[in-house]
């Protein structure tokens, strides 16, 4: 019953004494197959003509079918009524984004509230939104930057150049949500590779002395 848009999934790898941690930052993938918004009886969950999966809160009647048929489980009810609780409401209330109440449901809306801003002010301008000046939430807030966010119309943005990349993966991909998130896998045994290439080398080397001779 935590009310986190971005969950993070923690991996160990390795030695059972003493492993390696591999954590990975989830959040929803706003699906151009989305299984989520064709089980909603409501249509609180759409698909807007950007590509997000937006919520519509005020439709939303709590019956949870989304988060049932959200493969990623990145969809989160509201149990609770948050904004009764004094205390943090000056750190979580936003007046650029809706207030959600108890019996909805929440998750990631890819910042929705920062694109009509960067966008307006673009146009304002009498310009395209550069790619970079849009930074959502959790991307500002990462202080390793592991979050790339912008326009995968654009192919010169790098965020559709990271899409192209081979290292780059879905998550869930034989589901075929066609997810507009993806990640990117870290060689983690270099020294492995380093070693049995440097094997590999020398045997050569060997037989070619060997056969010179």
């Amino acid at each position: 019953r935590e009310m986190h848009w971005v969950r993070v999934d923690r991996y160990y790898v390795g030695d059972p004494e003493n492993p390696d941690t591999v954590n990975q930052p989830v959040i929803c993938m706003h699906c151009d197959n989305a299984p989520c918004e064709s089980v909603c009886p409501v249509a609180a969950t759409v698909h807007s003509d950007e590509g997000t999966n937006d919520m519509i809160y005020n439709r939303c009647v709590g019956t949870r079918y989304c988060a049932n048929n959200c493969p990623y489980k990145v969809r989160r009810f509201n149990w609770f009524s948050y904004t009764d609780i004094e205390a943090p409401k000056h750190l979580a209330l936003n007046p650029e984004v809706t207030v959600r109440h108890r019996g909805v449901m929440e998750k990631c809306t890819f910042c929705i509230h920062r694109i009509k801003f960067a966008k307006m002010e673009a146009k304002l301008a009498g310009e395209k939104v550069k790619d970079g000046t849009l930074k959502t939430a959790c991307q500002q807030s990462c202080p390793t930057n592991v979050f790339t966010f912008g326009d995968l119309n654009d192919p010169e943005s790098a965020v559709s150049k990271a899409f192209k990349e081979a290292q780059s993966y879905e998550l869930l991909e034989e589901l075929n949500t066609k997810p507009a998130v993806r990640y990117h896998t870290k060689v983690r045994n270099v020294a492995k590779l380093k070693g049995s290439s440097e094997d590999h080398n020398e045997s050569h080397e060997g037989d070619k002395e060997e056969h010179h001779s």
